[in-house]
């Protein structure tokens, strides 16, 4: 038995599987998330109340510096791994992927195809696009300049990073079977997952930054069900493969992580 076969066996059970796991880990994020605000304000109001300078060493800055640091380190090792394995030409990794794809494309009905057809256009660009101009004439409307440049910032520069590491790498994307969902350009990594990342990930910061406490833990969790389910509605279609949705969760991450940091470095600063 080669060190291959293992993987390939993981991969396909992954994959008949795959639909089940995302169905209960997007639910379990809905439930937890439509409770959150209760339990928060069912709390004294002491209790929600956290210290605003809190930090390493009492360092608000370093604090946010080093998560900041962190987010980005995992993201990148995640990156750089699947991207050195595909650009190498890593054989384990396209036939795992392979596997991975055929098991989905063999375990999933109609109905869930159409389902995720119609969810994985919370992806497209032309639907983050009218997002990102929304938003920003919201935050603007509202005064929060700041915040509608880092909102349009983290967007865009998501889709010019994104375009620039398809190019790099230069990935085909899955050959398609009938019935399969029908895409143009590389595949390495998913633009509907990192671009997805980056939005809902930035909603969420916002509604941080903008909404009481209570709903926090409910934005947080609402932004991490959609993006899995953008993310794995693209392997569900079989326009991409699993690395590729990996990588762009990992890429997605890295960019958010940068765009949360500068704009919480200049929170901390301008108070």
């Amino acid at each position: 038995m080669t060190v291959a076969d293992p993987l390939l066996e993981w991969a396909t059970g992954s994959g008949r599987h795959a639909l089940a796991a995302v169905a209960f880990l997007a639910l379990l994020a809905i439930l937890v998330a439509a409770t959150r605000g209760g339990s928060w304000a069912q709390r004294p109001a002491g209790q929600r109340r956290r210290p605003e300078h809190s930090g390493i060493s009492g360092n608000p800055y370093l604090s946010t510096v080093t998560a900041g640091a962190a987010v980005v380190g995992v993201g990148l090792t995640i990156f750089a791994f699947l991207a050195l394995k595909i650009l190498a030409g890593d054989s384990a990794l396209r036939e795992a992927d392979q596997a991975f794809s055929e098991a989905l494309g063999a375990s999933l009905s109609p109905l869930a195809r159409q389902t995720f057809g119609l969810l994985t256009h919370l992806g497209d660009t032309s639907t983050l696009t009218v997002l990102c101009l929304v938003v920003a004439i919201f935050l603007v409307a509202a005064g929060h300049h700041r915040l509608a440049v880092g909102w349009v910032v983290a967007l865009a520069g998501n889709g010019a990073i994104n375009q620039g590491l398809k190019h790099l790498v230069g990935r085909a994307r899955p050959l398609l079977p009938a019935g399969g969902g029908i895409e143009s350009g590389y595949s390495f990594p998913s633009g509907h997952s990192s671009g997805t990342t980056v939005a809902f990930g930035m909603l969420a910061y916002l509604a941080f930054r903008l909404l009481p406490a209570r709903w926090h833990g409910t934005a947080w969790l609402t932004a991490l069900a959609l993006t899995v389910t953008v993310g794995a509605s693209r392997a569900f279609l079989q326009v991409h493969f699993a690395s590729d949705v990996l990588a762009g969760f990992a890429s997605g991450t890295v960019w958010l992580a940068l765009c949360v940091t500068g704009l919480e470095l200049l929170r901390r600063r301008a108070s």
